[in-house]
């Protein structure tokens, strides 16, 4: 029984495959080689409105009224979001809102709830 393929270390994708004697992540492109520390590997740290650190998978709610771009539609102070994922950038988090659909936040819009 093998061991199980690793999640990409930049996007954080599960579905890595194996490649000869490295990995790669079918989403974002990336290759590395399993067990060799990365020296570029940098931890991206996304702080909400108060300060608080946030990860992949927490809940966030808005502390503004946000106008989706493209839209009508309002993403209205209050709402309870998971985030998907933290990514580099101004709209740090990608995440999906109930009634409106995928969305990237940035971070200074929200707090942890």
């Amino acid at each position: 029984m093998s061991e199980p393929t690793p999640p990409c270390p930049e996007c954080k994708s599960i579905y890595a495959y194996e490649d000869r004697e490295q990995l790669v992540c079918p989403e974002c492109g990336h290759e590395w080689v399993p067990g060799e520390a990365s020296e570029e590997q940098d931890i991206l740290i996304v702080k909400d409105a108060n300060g608080n650190r946030l990860q992949d998978g927490d809940f966030v709610t808005l502390i503004k009224d946000l106008k989706v771009k493209g839209s009508s539609s309002v993403a209205k102070v209050g709402t309870k979001v998971k985030i998907n994922r933290l990514v580099e950038g101004d709209h740090d988090i990608d995440c999906k809102i109930e009634g409106i659909g995928p969305m990237m936040l940035k971070s200074e819009f929200v707090k942890k709830a």
